[in-house]
């Protein structure tokens, strides 16, 4: 740690918040409104659109431990080993996901629309926000050694996203969704158009903000890392048990989240028919993360991370079961039930990330080596692989359940299956990510505080 840089404080975490708003300006958004533009404005089916979504995961396999490697191997530059590629990347995130939604494109021939979403999906998801989201992700682990200081990281990037998917949820609907003569919801595709471009500049703003005011005080050794193989560092990350389960719990739970997200908009559009209360929707969506993060800290310092998230998972796996066999019509009595739900997922989602600087942790005195990146990279790529399932499931329940992207309305049966996806599937997996935390991820607050004392006497 250089004796002349600032110790570690609230300029390290609003710059770590600022670049997970940078980051969810994209992410969220393309999470709630992609499948939206590709099938309500483009025209294509549920189908096409989630072989999309698979497709380019495959791509991501690569592209993500690709991204991990580099991080962990080339050498750090004058401002870090990891801000750098905010500096070089923040440009080439917000222009490809600008391009993803150019509404002007509707009027090209349906081969050129295809052609125009795979290419521009591709670049933005495989490479640019790869290029970005790694080393961002593995930073938190440079700023500090503390453990305290990383999971106060992990409740403010979690503020972050809950702040950016606030700023999304409400201004969003009000702008893209319109009622037109005959009093159906429709999409405003020059609406949406304009409101990614407004957010891509809000992401520059915030990528540099999180450069400027975060600090990297914590330098590793990488010769080891920089010696090992591929099938060396595969096979340590296989025998990782805490990332193994980290792994299944982030499939599970973007599978239940983004899916949620996603299909809210059919939710509220065709079951409810009221597309602008996703706006009311979208702020209560963040309360949970916003209620408990003033005390996240004093909670899991007295109960674990472990303990905290498990327990969060089991809160709101309950209350979407209880939904789905109540059929609510009534729209309040929809909300207060997702309110309690959203405290749950609040509770797992302020410290998720740190979870990470646990895991990199737990590795190093497995193995001996530093493997920030290349661990984020593997939890990145499983976080895009549970929203490609999402979207790709999306799609491919949407086709199934009868859904007609042409029409104006569906019929009374498809609304219904609609509610069922809703509540049914996001119930059964926050259950199972409770189920693998509490029985399968080995780091609970014991675990974790030796650790921490078994590297801070290896730093000695």
């Amino acid at each position: 740690m250089e004796k002349t840089v600032r110790p570690f404080g609230i300029k390290d975490k609003l710059g770590y918040m600022f670049g997970d708003f940078g980051n969810d300006f994209s992410f969220i958004f393309a999470g709630s409104y992609l499948m939206i533009f590709y099938t309500k404005v483009l025209g294509f089916s549920g189908t096409v659109v989630g072989t999309l979504f698979l497709c380019a995961r495959v791509i991501d396999a690569f592209t993500d431990i690709t991204m991990g490697r580099i991080v962990d191997k080339v050498q750090p530059a004058k401002d870090g080993r990891f801000r750098p590629w905010i500096r070089r990347m923040s440009i080439p995130v917000v222009v490809s996901s600008s391009l993803m939604y150019l509404y002007f494109v509707k009027d090209w021939p349906y081969p050129g629309k295809l052609a125009y979403a795979v290419i521009t999906y591709i670049l933005w998801s495989c490479f640019c926000y790869t290029g970005i989201n790694i080393p961002y992700g593995s930073m938190a682990s440079a700023l500090s050694p503390n453990a305290s200081d990383r999971a106060a990281l992990s409740t403010f990037r979690s503020v972050g996203a809950c702040l950016a998917g606030v700023f999304i949820g409400v201004v969003a609907p009000l702008i893209i969704y319109q009622t037109d003569a005959q009093g159906n919801q429709v999409v405003n595709p020059v609406n949406l158009t304009l409101t990614v471009v407004v957010l891509s500049v809000l992401a520059l703003i915030c990528f540099a903000l999180c450069y400027f005011l975060c600090v990297e005080r914590v330098s590793f050794d990488k010769s080891q890392s920089q010696r090992i193989g591929f099938r060396v560092m595969f096979r340590g990350i296989a025998e990782n048990k805490a990332l193994l389960a980290l792994v299944a719990s982030a499939l599970l739970l973007l599978l239940a989240s983004m899916l949620g997200q996603t299909m809210n908009n059919y939710l509220f559009f065709d079951y409810f028919k009221n597309a602008r209360l996703l706006a009311i929707v979208n702020v209560i969506g963040v309360a949970g993360v916003l209620i408990l993060a003033p005390f996240s800290s004093k909670i899991t310092g007295k109960y674990g991370k472990k303990e905290v998230g498990a327990a969060g998972m089991l809160l709101a796996g309950v209350i979407y079961l209880v939904l789905f066999f109540l059929r609510v019509r009534s729209v309040p009595v929809f909300i207060a039930f997702f309110l309690v739900g959203t405290i749950g997922m609040g509770a797992f989602n302020l410290v998720i990330w740190a979870y990470i600087t646990d895991i990199i942790d737990y590795q190093e005195i497995r193995t001996g080596r530093r493997e920030d990146g290349t661990i984020y990279a593997v939890y990145s790529f499983s976080r895009k692989l549970g929203q490609a399932l999402a979207g790709g499931l999306g799609g491919f329940v949407l086709t199934a359940i009868g859904y007609v992207s042409e029409a104006s309305s569906q019929t009374e049966i498809v609304s219904e299956r609609i509610y069922t996806i809703s509540t049914l599937v996001p119930g059964v997996c926050y259950l199972l990510v409770f189920l693998v935390m509490w029985f399968f991820y080995p780091l609970s607050k014991r675990v974790v505080e030796e650790n921490a004392e078994i590297l801070r006497r290896k730093r000695e």
